[in-house]
């Protein structure tokens, strides 16, 4: 499956030529080691900004080479030494490719470390893969799939980077739990009101395949600490009035 974001950044390659007008005019220095400028710094940004959606087709160092010669013709009006336009289809296929193999890859990783977080003593594991660690036991109510409920919570990957805090932020956050990810509607579901526990969620019951750009890969296990401070009941239906 192709990506948006890496068709955008692919695309993005031929569509910087509509900078090469001012480029000619106040381009950075070519050899500058650093941005230094605010012009610098912006151009620089624009790099990163490229740089950061292509780095998902984990390119060689020679491989950057050549994008770098073909992004430098394209923006300066340098004759082309290919016909870009007899290239989509091969674009397309390289960035599917590496897709493939990095969900792949993300996959395996995430399925080991699932398992070794369900090994751990007091983890439980349910159908859906989701394992549930409790820290901390509360004595309130615990909510239904409609509920709204209001948490702490801090989100991480396999490998220990924080993607989202709403303890970093200092704020609780509310939500129902009909519209978060499996992992989350269900369980949060197991946990009381005052209960503190891990979820353990595989990519199936987060984000899948797909992944949550720019912070959460494709294929991506995700694992949250969670306090449960709050439940709001869902509002009863309203009553169909008689004929």
């Amino acid at each position: 499956m192709l990506r948006r974001n890496t068709v955008l950044a692919l695309t993005s390659l031929a569509a910087l030529g509509l900078l090469s007008a001012c480029s000619h005019e106040e381009s950075a220095p070519a050899a500058a080691a650093a941005p230094v400028t605010e012009l610098d710094k912006t151009m620089y940004a624009l790099g990163l900004a490229l740089g950061n959606d292509l780095g998902r087709l984990e390119l060689t160092e020679a491989e950057v080479d050549m994008v770098s010669l073909g992004l430098k013709d394209g923006i300066l009006g340098n004759e082309a030494q290919v016909d870009a336009e007899e290239y989509t289809q091969k674009l397309n296929e390289l960035a599917r490719e590496r897709m493939m193999a990095a969900v792949t890859r993300e996959r395996e990783a995430s399925a080991a470390f699932v398992t070794a977080q369900a090994a751990l003593e007091g983890a439980t594991q349910s159908e859906s893969g989701v394992v549930y660690i409790e820290q901390q036991a509360g004595e309130g109510a615990q909510p239904g799939a409609t509920d709204s409920v209001t948490v702490h919570y801090t989100g991480t990957l396999s490998d220990g980077t924080v993607f989202d805090s709403s303890v970093e932020r200092g704020e609780p956050a509310t939500f129902p739990l009909d519209r978060v990810i499996p992992c989350w509607t269900e369980g949060l579901q197991n946990m009381n009101v005052g209960t503190k526990a891990t979820l353990v969620c595989p990519p199936d019951t987060a984000y899948g395949d797909r992944g949550s750009p720019p912070t959460i890969p494709p294929a991506a296990v995700l694992k949250f600490e969670v306090e449960l401070l709050d439940i709001q009941a869902a509002p009863e239906p309203a009553e169909k009035p008689a004929n």
